[in-house]
């Protein structure tokens, strides 16, 4: 299964869609981890698309979060405010084990980075409209092979991030 993950994306409407465009049929789903601020009823063309609401997306038309199993594993998707990741993953990963979560896909910080604790594989593909910490705008792909999530993230134009790589192996 190959996974897009993206969030922060704060209006970018064109560069987005051109990004799930190109990508929709390269992946099984395409996660948008909030702070679109774009309508949620925009998406309605991407089948394969969880997207959930952010702190900076009005209205509510978004799910907080996203509980569901594809292809054998059980993903969580949370914008991450409601979580205070900017502080800390205690809360999350706590919603985390209680969804029974192998993939948790989070946004909120703008801060890309990924991880694994206590068997379950944490992604933030930071902002594609914002970075913090780094220059790069990114989002990450995760392509799971037998019983290991490859993760590489991407610059906002598709370029590789070579030093965002990471492989965890699924307990």
């Amino acid at each position: 299964m190959k996974v897009l993950v993206i969030s922060d994306s704060h209006g970018l409407r064109d560069e987005l869609f051109g990004l799930l465009d190109r990508y929709e049929s390269e992946v099984d789903i395409i996660i948008h981890c909030g702070d679109s601020e774009i309508p949620n009823k925009a998406f309605s063309a991407y089948d394969n698309l969880l997207i959930v609401g952010g702190n900076c997306d009005f209205g509510n038309d978004y799910q907080d979060e996203i509980n569901i199993e594809i292809s054998g594993i059980n993903i969580f998707v949370s914008h991450g405010h409601y979580y205070n990741v900017k502080e800390s993953a205690v809360k999350l990963s706590y919603r985390a084990e209680e969804l029974g979560a192998k993939l948790v896909c989070f946004g909120h910080s703008h801060i890309a980075v990924a991880f694994q604790e206590n068997g379950v594989v944490y992604i933030n593909p930071g902002s594609f409209r914002l970075p913090r910490k780094r220059m790069e705008r990114s989002y990450a792909i995760i392509d799971f092979k037998e019983d290991t999530a490859y993760i590489t993230f991407f610059d906002h134009k598709g370029n590789e991030i070579q030093d965002l790589k990471y492989s965890f192996q699924l307990v």
